[in-house]
């Protein structure tokens, strides 16, 4: 079935002037996740491709689209022989039984990753401790990660769609052991603060019809002492796995009533207290659109007119 577009991946941020009207842009966008990414110390110191799973992207009422529109025919030539010998491609889909993930081989890791939970899903007696780390050998291994990339790297293997969130089958759990479901995460971040939000995620599953869940990495521009802004980041392992700066989660709540709840969360990949309410770490969704590259809202609202949007200072 045709995919329905949530957005399109866009490349990394690249660096750029920290003057003048670009400045003040990017600061509309850059400053929101900062302020909500960024209150871990404040609050301190204030205190193989799975066809079979094409189910579910028929259940999936929206898609982050990641294939390019059709490509105009220059004058004088025939699209096919522009492709005569194939396109190089980037971002690739995979869809498993229990999400779909839009993989980027430069990072060796997702741009984002889409489940549908809801209490169905989350009900089962699946055994985690059945489950391996394992390569995705649907991945190109020019561009793919291995276990290898994070022994002795200091990073958790993090879930992007958490293993918890698919009891209801053990193949659908043993599917968000892929590495390519897998980035480079903070121990500390991963067995705290974003356990929790997982946590959370799954706690309104129980409370609404359906929770669609869209996460992925972020790799976010920081000012330097010489005033301009640079995008930075560590890459870990002979595959240089590149471990991101942030972590965005972007939940569409369908309740019961008909209603659609939207609530945006970005965390960095760093320590964070996991004393501080989540609700600290909402962020507008348009700052999350504006650094990744995708658009969630035209879409969603291609579907409904009852939407509500859950910010900071709005619950």
């Amino acid at each position: 079935m045709p995919v329905a577009a949530w957005g399109s991946a866009a490349a990394p941020l690249r660096p750029g002037r920290a003057h003048g009207g670009a400045a003040m842009l990017r600061a509309r966008w850059v400053l929101p996740l900062a302020v909500g990414a960024g209150l871990g110390a404040a609050f301190a110191r204030r205190e193989h491709r799975d066809d079979a799973a094409e189910g579910l992207l028929a259940r999936l009422p929206v898609l982050p689209a990641v294939a390019a529109a059709s490509l105009p025919a220059p004058p004088g030539s025939g699209r096919t022989e522009l492709s005569k010998y194939g396109l190089p491609g980037l971002a690739q889909l995979r869809s498993r039984e229990s999400y779909v993930l839009c993989y980027d081989p430069r990072s060796r890791s997702a741009l984002w990753v889409i489940e549908q939970l809801n209490r169905d899903t989350l009900s089962g007696a699946s055994d985690r401790a059945a489950c391996d780390f394992q390569e995705d050998d649907s991945v190109h291994e020019y561009h793919r990660a291995t276990n290898a990339d994070y022994r002795g790297s200091g990073f958790d293997r993090g879930h992007l769609a958490a293993a918890a969130n698919h009891r209801w089958s053990q193949k659908a759990m043993r599917d968000t052991f892929y590495l390519s479901n897998i980035a480079p995460q903070n121990p500390h971040l991963n067995q705290n603060a974003w356990n929790n939000l997982e946590k959370y995620c799954r706690s309104l599953a129980k409370n609404n019809k359906n929770v669609y869940v869209c996460t992925g990495p972020l790799f976010l521009p920081r000012m330097e002492a010489d005033g301009k802004m640079y995008v930075k980041y560590q890459v870990i392992g002979k595959n240089n796995v590149a471990v991101p700066t942030h972590f965005f989660k972007v939940l569409i709540l369908e309740k019961e009533s008909g209603e659609i709840e939207l609530r945006s969360y970005v965390m960095p990949n760093s320590p964070v207290d996991d004393k501080i309410p989540l609700e600290r770490f909402l962020v507008p969704i348009e700052s999350i659109e504006r650094a990744s590259g995708l658009l969630f809202v035209p879409n969603i609202l291609r579907r409904t007119s009852n939407l509500k949007a859950i910010t900071a200072g709005k619950h």
